[in-house]
């Protein structure tokens, strides 16, 4: 705080005399005096954003991207903080920040000394919830459909189209209440099965869609439904080859299914008819106290990881369905028999039980192109695993988002070669680290960061992001209700 003007103090009123000083002065208001010792607090804003979109009145529980226009996001979240407060969504597109100058790292409260972020318009309004929309996905691989999940159970689809300007419309398309809740959303990255849709909802139930709009009776066909659960199921995550469907539960359970049924046609089912690997915490090698909460499968469909309380993590087999099990005469045909044999053997193996984080897993993530597991915990650090060393620990971040959880982890797939990471966290920023050197490397692994939403303790948080393919530019959903675009 600068020092008085002599011109101020000039103008500055006349002393009490003594004998006024000494009068009591009731206050009938009751006010209390201030403390004229206390400075105002000094509040600087950082934001590292190039664009923003603030339609949201609540906070941003989903994000998804268009997979073949990347441009295109859409977000969803609540309207209030009501218990039956509506769900509302929004798509816009980012395109038109493209070329725009960065903002400089930070700016402070000065609005004269401020560079503005540039306003995102909304192209469409995800409506027709009655509760949260806390779950989005585009359909693959051509992102013909939109599908918003929301607390109410509802499931609603949405048809993408070009109109003569090649301005993208969305015309909704049909709904479905087969749920409670709907917990999340994935769909299916098999060009084999296109346009279909997974979910797991607060019930413990796992449904399967396929969605074809040029059937006006049924657009949105159930392809499965399993009821093996009994507890919500809290995550859920499909091969990369879309062959199987893993998901976990907070009863600590694990089941990965056979959805298209190329597992039993290879005589690789559990009794059941439905799954490939059948866990549940009544095996205690494999059961978690509290329940699991993330899940993920290797690029080449050999594990699944699931991720549960008290940072504990367990991989487990899958079988291998690249063989065949009918064997006939031929030497070269055994050995193929005794690969399906292995392959079979491997299914629902515990490879590994780790535990290096103190806290519950939020988030699992394999790079597309080294042999890494990365994991995000509530206790702010991650864990990156090397899964060709018997998943020896590579690198501990233990303060990777200080004290506050780790929301969300995701290798970049199109830009290096597999070693940079991006995390969010609650404490409101997104980082990314280059995840090379041994564990026992003191360097920092930080490449870069970027700030804007408030964190954790100020009504804030980020809740997830996309970063496309190359991970240029990181759209972010914030629990402050606001939608950050930053350039990597």
């Amino acid at each position: 705080m600068s020092a008085p003007h002599q011109d101020d103090l000039d103008d500055a009123p006349e002393m009490l005399d003594a004998e006024d000083a000494l009068e009591e002065v009731v206050d009938a208001e009751g006010d209390i005096a201030m403390d004229s010792d206390e400075e105002p607090e000094e509040i600087t804003l950082h934001n590292d954003s190039i664009a923003y979109f603030d339609a949201h009145k609540d906070s941003v529980f989903a994000i998804a991207q268009h997979p073949t226009q990347p441009s295109l996001i859409a977000t969803g979240g609540s309207e209030g903080d009501g218990d039956d407060a509506p769900g509302k969504g929004y798509v816009f597109d980012t395109s038109p920040v493209v070329g725009r100058p960065v903002l400089p790292p930070s700016y402070n409260a000065d609005p004269s000394q401020q560079q503005k972020s540039f306003e995102l318009k909304s192209l469409f309004t995800i409506e027709g919830h009655s509760d949260s929309i806390n779950a989005l996905a585009f359909t693959l691989p051509n992102g013909e459909f939109l599908v918003s999940g929301g607390m109410d159970g509802r499931l609603r689809t949405y048809q993408l189209s070009v109109d003569a300007r090649n301005k993208p419309t969305f015309a909704f398309l049909a709904e479905s209440q087969e749920v409670p809740e709907v917990n999340w959303l994935s769909p299916c990255p098999s060009s084999k099965y296109p346009n279909t849709i997974a979910l797991g909802a607060s019930d413990g139930s796992v449904w399967v869609y396929t969605i074809d709009a040029s059937d006006s009776s049924n657009p949105m066909q159930i392809v499965q439904s399993y009821f093996l659960h009994t507890a919500s199921c809290t995550a859920g995550a499909w091969s990369p080859d879309g062959t199987f469907l893993a998901t976990v539960s907070e009863d600590s359970s694990l089941y990965v299914w056979d959805v298209w049924g190329e597992a039993a046609a290879k005589n690789l089912v559990n009794d059941n008819g439905q799954t490939v690997v059948s866990l549940t915490g009544q095996d205690q090698r494999f059961g978690v106290e509290g329940g699991l909460y993330s899940v993920a499968i290797d690029p080449k469909s050999a594990f699944v990881a699931v991720g549960g309380a008290g940072g504990a993590i367990k991989i487990v087999g899958l079988p291998r369905l690249g063989t065949d099990t009918q064997p006939v005469n031929s030497k070269q045909s055994k050995t193929k028999a005794k690969g399906a044999e292995a392959g079979s053997a491997q299914g629902g193996n515990i490879l590994a039980d780790l535990q290096t984080q103190s806290d519950g897993i939020e988030t699992l993530s394999f790079s597309p192109k080294q042999t890494l597991l990365a994991a995000g915990s509530v206790d702010g650090s991650i864990a990156v695993y090397d899964t060709a060393r018997k998943f020896a620990v590579r690198r501990h971040i233990r303060e990777a988002h200080e004290e506050f959880s780790v929301v969300r982890t995701e290798f970049v797939a199109g830009l290096g070669d597999g070693w940079l990471l991006t995390s969010c966290g609650m404490d409101g920023v997104v980082r990314r680290w280059d995840v090379r050197g041994a564990a026992s490397s003191t360097e920092s692994s930080l490449v870069k960061e970027w700030r804007g939403h408030r964190g954790d303790g100020e009504g804030g948080g980020v809740l997830g992001f996309v970063q496309g393919s190359t991970g240029e530019r990181i759209i972010t959903a914030g629990d402050d209700g606001v939608v950050l675009v930053f350039e990597a």
